[in-house]
């Protein structure tokens, strides 16, 4: 396969080695082999306007509509959540997520392909819960939801609660066919959200040694290799996160993006934990995979 590397090290497949990596992830989906690790980026898929903010900027800039907070930080999401918890309580920055990914997504024709395929486990790294419609669409059976919980409200040690398709509590070891990971939480079926940076004090204290990684998560990486579809990875909250869910993990992986807009940041990042990088659009390789199904 011919592949060209960029300036940072990364690896790009364009034209038909883009396609051929397509070919050969289309094959490891059907077998189990490679990890979806979904973004708010597929919010817009096709050309579509996102029903929810689709990107962490966009949330702060709903925040800030509720709450005004200081120039310096207006952009950054996780700050302006902290800045509302401080000052207006936990209860309120919970209520004005939920409010601001209160619509209902439509899932994908991407979305859709995923859930039919009946995958060991899928991430899905935004909050609007399109990936879980999507499961439940397509009548998918044994299907354990693992969301990371804030610890703000709780009074016990726990990373992540467990639910099924019907939004029923369910024991986080649950006996699952998929396990759907949403590791900052999810606006259904509880509203479970991690936004605010004293939210991910403790997580990040603790994700290097892997306790807020759910054990389902660990065992079922270490043969498999991730694929990122509608992820960016300009912030370093976005980086840790998914390094450390890929720690230990088998590979090869894979990230659909446009190798034109990333950041010096995003390169690095890449290139440091050999992903590739297929220079097609998702609904490309979307197109390819249903006309070959």
């Amino acid at each position: 396969m011919n592949m060209n590397v960029n300036q940072e090290i990364v690896l790009v497949a364009e034209g038909a080695a883009a396609e051929e990596c397509a070919d050969t992830l289309r094959e490891r989906l059907m077998t189990g082999a490679v990890i979806p690790y979904l973004g708010p980026g597929l919010l817009t898929f096709d050309g579509a306007t996102a029903a929810v903010p689709a990107a962490p900027e966009a949330v702060a800039a709903a925040l800030c509509t509720r709450q005004p907070v200081p120039s310096r930080i207006r952009t950054n999401m996780w700050s302006v959540a902290q800045y509302i918890e401080q000052r207006r309580h936990r209860k309120t920055l919970a209520a004005w997520m939920s409010e601001i990914f209160a619509a209902t997504t439509t899932p994908t024709a991407l979305h859709g392909y995923l859930a039919s395929l009946r995958l060991p486990l899928i991430i899905d790294s935004w909050y609007d819960g399109t990936m879980r419609e999507a499961l439940i669409a397509a009548g998918a059976d044994g299907v354990v939801n693992l969301q990371g919980v804030t610890r703000a409200l709780e009074h016990r040690d726990i990373w992540t609660k467990a639910y099924d398709l019907a939004g029923d509590a369910l024991e986080p070891d649950s006996f699952a066919t998929t396990v759907l990971y949403e590791p900052h939480g999810s606006r259904a079926p509880a509203g479970n959200f991690l936004v605010a940076d004293s939210d991910y004090v403790e997580v990040l204290t603790e994700i290097d040694i892997q306790t807020p990684i759910p054990d389902a998560i660990r065992r079922l990486r270490t043969e498999r290799g991730f694929l990122f579809l509608g992820c960016r990875f300009d912030d370093q909250m976005l980086r840790t996160y998914a390094r450390q869910i890929m720690k230990r993990s088998a590979g090869p992986h894979y990230a659909v993006m446009n190798p034109d807009t990333l950041t010096r940041n995003e390169r690095r990042f890449l290139a440091q934990n050999g992903i590739a990088v297929i220079a097609l659009p998702a609904e490309a390789i979307t197109r390819r995979w249903l006309a070959a199904a």
